[in-house]
């Protein structure tokens, strides 16, 4: 077993593009762990390697790696960039200890670079900012700090200034030490060289700033840094180290990961200025039984103590659960889900080493786990020593907020929806419903994109292939104004006839669904038959008079009638009470009704006056404005049909930067000539 101040749990995490996974291709490399240096756009790389990320080219769920370097056990966390993926991301950083928080030097900061860094914050990080991409042509170091510094709930401090960029980026001046260094090679090393003359000024300027910024953190250092106005390499060093796992600053360093230029000294970075899962704060979790909280210590004398952050399967394994020790040692073959209140048996313990699996015996502060096939335990979930059971917090999964209808070829029924139950275990994103009104099968998720490669997975892992299709709204009728009709099912077919005659008042009953009013009076319908009267219309009205939607909001008085001693029967009426309800509804002006959602969005300023815009051409409502973190929040009452693949569009306007939650609100008539149209197309498909 490690020590466990010798041990760093890493978070890789930025915007799309911004070449994470290169990074921890890169470090792996120049570790030692792995003998070739892979390439995403080859399909090489040893942490994207599920078949869906070698053909997009991005990472779609969070891989894990880990090395040694200098003596210290790092496990790797590569997380997506990609907005349909972000709860991954969140759930991953939750668990984390430190952050390499990539920045494309050509890109720069993109609206997802500011959800990072949110992500960043909420999570209380320490965090090294990582300018990659320095060897690309149009690659601008300072554009791309000044863009940190403007955007970025975070205080970054350069400590490398690259030497060149594009072609000629060739090594970076370490401010701390005030030495330069050259690249060495493909295997990321660097040797030591003079500073370039052009940059001394620069040097010495930015090398102030980063004394001031470390000496702000720290009482004997401020006091040190005014009275003889330096700073030693020994005190920078010491005060980065403090600031950085403090999370008051964030250090910014350069690389060119598909390079493999500036790797080793980012190990270095790693292994000096983030920190141990010791250094970390005690978290909290609270006693299983009550409301008492409990700190825990990340140090292997402590009960054993993780937390459940992912699902996955695997095509050969099974499925796996993922989780963190927070604190004690695991070994043996059980443990208790406090989540669950059970004791939970396992097989072996793994670490995952990209699709690898190496098995180990026992697992310490900082690791993250996998084990397979458990029964119980899901994500989220507690995993404790039985006799000290407690809850530790977990987040709280991003709510869908885009869905398609989804149905299967003749006789893959069965095998898809088991499929995908599978896929809802390892997505908390994800979720399966049935719409009542359309009779469609719903899934949902958090963008298309996200739910393409849920499909290309239950494809390639089960065989089967899973049809998505735009769903149906769910529209309703109902009535304008009040009509009193009859009507009369009479039939005479040799023996026994059927007879059966009602008249009603039909009236709108607006909110108020559904009313039934039995005003009979001397016994011209039986007791008996008036209820089959009720049931006739209810069913009717399951199948509206304009475009087959069900109605709503209407009150029936059952006013008047006749019956046969013979001929009349329950059914009789009940078929009199659906044609009565038929003729009613057509003379009291049907409208149509559409559903009206709740949205919160949430932009940036820039963003605004577009999405404003973009909410009156579909018919909505802005019901008020707030703002929070810096974003402004938009609430509006939007109809359904309008938004079916908002969560694309929100994407294109903002960068990637806006966000929205979705809920159902109310129904609301559909305009006449929206209505009309509707109606055309319903009948053209019945036709």
């Amino acid at each position: 077993m490690q020590e466990t101040n010798i041990v760093r749990n890493v978070i890789i995490i930025g915007h799309g593009n911004c070449g994470k996974t290169s990074l921890a291709e890169a470090m792996l490399f120049t570790a030692g762990k792995i003998n070739r240096l892979g390439k995403v756009d080859e399909g090489t790389s040893a942490m994207d390697y599920e078949d869906e990320e070698i053909s997009r080219n991005i990472s779609i769920s969070t891989s894990f790696h880990n090395y040694k370097w200098n003596k210290h056990d790092v496990y790797l966390m590569d997380t997506p960039g990609d907005d349909n993926f972000l709860n991954d991301t969140m759930f991953t950083a939750h668990v984390a200890d430190g952050a390499l928080f990539t920045i494309g030097a050509v890109l720069g900061v993109k609206g997802q670079t500011i959800k990072f860094a949110k992500i960043i914050k909420e999570q209380g990080l320490p965090t090294v900012i990582v300018i990659n991409k320095m060897d690309r042509e149009r690659a601008d170091f300072q554009k791309t700090v000044d863009q940190i510094k403007e955007s970025l709930p975070l205080k970054p401090v350069v400590i490398q200034l690259p030497i060149g960029a594009e072609d000629n980026f060739k090594g970076y001046v370490d401010l701390a030490t005030e030495k330069a260094y050259l690249f060495d090679g493909t295997k990321g090393l660097v040797k030591e060289t003079d500073i370039p003359a052009e940059l001394v000024a620069e040097v010495s300027t930015l090398r102030e700033l980063l004394m001031e910024n470390v000496a702000d953190g720290d009482d004997d250092l401020i006091e040190k840094f005014l009275e003889e106005g330096e700073l030693s390499t020994e005190d920078i060093l010491a005060g980065l180290r403090v600031s950085v796992k403090n999370g008051t600053i964030t250090p910014i360093c350069v690389c060119a990961a598909t390079q493999n230029k500036g790797t080793a000294p980012l190990l270095d970075i790693v292994n000096d200025f983030l920190p141990s899962p010791e250094d970390r704060q005690p978290i909290t979790a609270t006693e299983i039984d009550g409301e008492e909280l409990v700190e825990i210590k990340s140090n292997v004398d402590e009960p054993f103590s993780a937390l459940v952050f992912k699902t996955m399967a695997d095509p050969y394994a099974g499925r796996l659960t993922l989780f963190r020790v927070f604190s004690g040692v695991l070994e043996g073959d059980s443990f208790y889900n406090a989540n669950k209140k059970t004791s939970e048996r396992f097989g072996q313990l793994y670490v995952l080493e990209g699709k690898e699996q190496k098995a180990v015996d026992r697992a310490g502060p900082g690791m993250v786990i996998a084990v397979a096939k458990l029964k119980e335990t899901g994500t989220g979930d507690t995993l404790c020593d039985a006799a000290r059971p407690l809850l530790i917090d977990s987040p709280v999964p991003f709510k869908p907020v885009i869905s398609y209808a989804v149905s299967a070829q003749k006789g893959d029924e069965e095998k898809v929806f088991s499929s995908i139950t599978k896929m809802l275990d390892e997505d908390l994103t994800l979720s399966l419903t049935r719409q009542e009104q359309t009779k469609q099968v719903l899934l949902s998720g958090v963008g298309k994109v996200h739910l393409d490669v849920v499909g290309s997975r239950i494809k390639r892992k089960f065989g089967v292939d899973m049809e998505l299709s735009t769903p149906r709204i769910p529209y309703m009728e109902t009535i304008r104004k009040s009509s009193k009709v009859q009507g009369k099912h009479k039939k005479q077919s040799g023996g026994r006839g059927q007879y059966g005659d009602c008249t009603i008042e039909i009236a709108p009953n607006a909110g108020s669904g559904y009313e039934f009013e039995d005003k009979i009076v001397g016994g011209v319908i039986p007791q008996q038959y008036r209820p089959a009267v009720d049931k006739g219309i209810q069913e009717a009205m399951e199948k509206g008079v304009m475009a087959g939607y069900p109605v709503i909001d209407i009150k029936i008085t059952l006013v008047d009638g006749s019956f046969h001693n013979v001929d009349s029967s329950e059914m009789a009426f009940k078929i009199a009470g659906s044609l009565a309800f038929k003729k009613g509804a057509e003379e009291s002006g049907p409208v149509l009704l559409e559903p009206y959602m709740n949205m919160e969005i949430k932009v940036g300023k820039d963003n605004v006056g577009d999405v404003m815009g973009d909410l009156n051409s579909r018919r909505g409502k802005v019901m008020g404005m707030d703002s929070a973190d810096g974003l402004e929040i938009i609430n509006a009452q939007v109809p359904q049909a309008e938004i079916l693949l908002y969560a694309t569009d929100l994407t294109s306007m903002t960068g990637g930067l806006g966000s929205f939650s979705i809920n159902f609100s109310h129904y609301e008539e559909v305009p006449a000539q929206i209505a009309d149209k509707i109606v055309a197309a319903t009948r053209a498909e019945e036709a």
